[in-house]
C-alpha cells in the first residue's frame, strides 16, 4: 500500500534533529518551574504521519527540533522513528543518567554498562463503534554489568536509581491528562477528557519556520538498518495493520543504551511489533544531543498526534490542520539532581488546535478518542514496575 502523504521530513533538506541556533526568536517560552524542569513541546502535522517537534527545556534552556514518523503498518514513509522510540530511548537516557549519577556519589566504578530495555504496550476494541483504547504495560530492563558489587547491594542499588530517574513520576500511581481545545481559532469546553483550570495558550503554529540549526553539529539521529526479528504474542508486521477497523495488538519497543567514551549515551531503538526500521539516537545532558526529559517529552506529544491521524483518515473526517502545544514538570532525579528521592511528575498539560469543518462535538470527540487510544497518555494514567534482570559480564 502506497505510503500517506509526501516525505517532507526527507525533502527538507534540514537534518532530522538538531539544537536550534537561534533559540531566542522562537517565540516559545517553557512553562514555570515548578518541579526542577519543565518543558514546552509544540507539534504540528507536516504529511500523512510526519509530525514535527519544537521543545524548549526549563531546565537546560536548550529548544531542540525533532521530527517523528511510522514505518509500512500506518502506511508512513519510515522517515524518522516513530513516537514511542522517543520514550523508549528517553527512558532509557533517564535511567542511564541515574546510575550513573548515584555510582559517582557511591564511587562505585563500572568497568561496563548496557541497557537492554522493553517497552510493551496493547491496543484494543473498534474505532467504528469508539470502544478502541489504546494501553501501557509494566517494562522490561535487563542490566549488564561489571563491578564489584555484591548480588544483594546491587540489586539494592539499581532499584535506588531507577526509581530516581523523573519518569518514575509518571509511572507511579495514575495521572489523568488535562487539556484545552480550539477550534479554528476558538476556544471550545471540551469533553470527557479533564480540562486545564487555566486559559488557552496561544497556538504555536507561526513558530515552525523560525529554527535554524546549530553549525557543524553531529547526526544525532540515523537508521540503522532492519530490527532484528522477535516473536511478540499479538505483534503485527503487515502493511496498514495498524489502521484496521477492529484491533487486539501488543506491541513491543525496545531500547539498548550505552555509554560511548565522549559522555554521550548513544542508544539503539528496537521496532519489534509493529515491525519497522531500528534507528539510533544520542543523548546528552549537556547540551551535545538531547537530554532524556526531551525525548521524553517529544514522544507522548508525537504519540498523542498519531492517534488525531488515525482517527481522521480511519472515519474520514475532516482535519487538514491540527498543532498542539504540551506542557510537562519533572522533578529533579534522585541521583542526578542530588535530591535523594523517587522521581516525580505532574500530570500532562496539552493544548490542542484543531483547524476543521467538523463541528463543536465532533471535535470534542476528535481529543476524547485521540486521548483513549493514545499509548503514551495511557502509561501516564496506569501504574507501571520495571521488571529488572541482572546480567554479569
Amino acid at each position: 500500500m502506497a505510503a500517506q502523504g509526501n516525505d517532507i521530513i526527507g525533502s527538507s533538506g534540514l537534518p532530522p534533529f538538531f539544537r536550534v541556533a537561534n533559540a531566542e526568536e522562537v517565540a516559545i517560552d517553557a512553562p514555570e518551574n515548578r518541579r526542577g524542569d519543565a518543558l514546552r513541546t509544540c507539534v504540528r502535522a507536516l504529511s500523512g504521519f510526519q509530525k514535527e517537534a519544537l521543545i524548549r527545556s526549563a531546565g537546560t534552556g536548550d529548544v531542540w527540533r525533532l521530527v517523528s514518523d511510522e514505518g509500512p503498518y500506518l502506511n508512513g514513509h519510515d522517515a524518522a522513528p516513530c513516537p514511542l522510540a522517543f520514550l523508549s530511548t528517553g527512558m532509557a537516557a533517564g535511567f542511564m543518567n541515574e546510575i550513573l549519577a548515584l555510582a559517582a556519589r557511591q564511587k562505585v566504578t563500572f568497568r561496563r554498562l548496557k541497557l537492554i530495555q522493553d517497552n510493551f504496550y496493547t491496543m484494543k476494541g473498534s474505532m467504528p463503534k469508539r470502544t478502541m483504547v489504546g494501553g501501557a504495560e509494566n517494562i522490561e530492563l535487563q542490566v549488564e554489568i561489571d563491578c564489584d558489587f555484591e548480588d544483594q547491594a546491587l540489586s539494592e542499588f539499581l532499584i535506588n536509581a531507577i526509581a530516581a530517574s523523573p519518569l518514575n513520576g509518571l509511572m507511579q500511581g495514575r495521572l489523568e491528562s488535562l487539556f484545552k481545545l480550539s477550534r479554528n481559532g476558538e476556544g471550545i469546553p471540551t469533553g470527557k477528557v479533564a480540562e486545564i483550570n487555566a486559559p488557552l495558550l496561544p497556538d504555536p503554529g507561526d513558530q515552525f519556520e523560525i529554527p535554524r540549526p546549530v553549525e557543524d553539529e553531529p547526526l544525532l539521529m540515523e537508521p540503522v538498518g532492519p530490527t532484528p526479528r522477535k516473536a511478540v504474542a499479538k505483534g503485527t508486521s503487515t502493511g496498514g495493520s495498524s489502521l484496521t477497523d477492529e484491533q487486539d495488538r501488543r506491541l513491543n519497543i525496545g531500547a539498548v543504551a550505552e555509554l560511548r567514551g565522549d559522555g554521550i549515551k548513544e542508544i539503539q531503538q528496537m521496532q519489534y511489533s509493529p515491525y519497522g526500521t531500528s534507528f539510533r539516537f544520542l543523548s546528552s545532558e549537556d547540551g551535545r544531543a538531547p537530554d532524556a526529559n526531551t525525548l521524553i517529552s517529544a514522544g507522548i506529544g508525537f504519540c498523542f498526534m498519531t492517534q488525531f491521524g488515525r482517527f481522521v483518515s480511519m472515519l474520514k473526517l475532516d482535519l487538514p490542520d491540527y498543532r498542539i502545544l504540551q506542557d510537562t514538570h519533572f522533578s529533579l532525579g534522585g541521583a542526578s539532581g542530588a535530591t535523594g528521592k523517587p522521581g516525580e511528575a505532574d500530570p500532562i498539560e496539552t493544548h490542542v488546535f484543531l483547524q476543521t469543518a467538523e463541528n463543536d462535538d465532533t471535535a470534542r470527540e476528535m481529543l476524547d478518542i485521540s486521548e483513549q487510544t493514545c499509548f503514551l497518555h495511557a502509561f501516564c494514567r496506569t501504574d507501571l514496575k520495571t521488571r529488572l534482570k541482572i546480567i554479569r559480564i
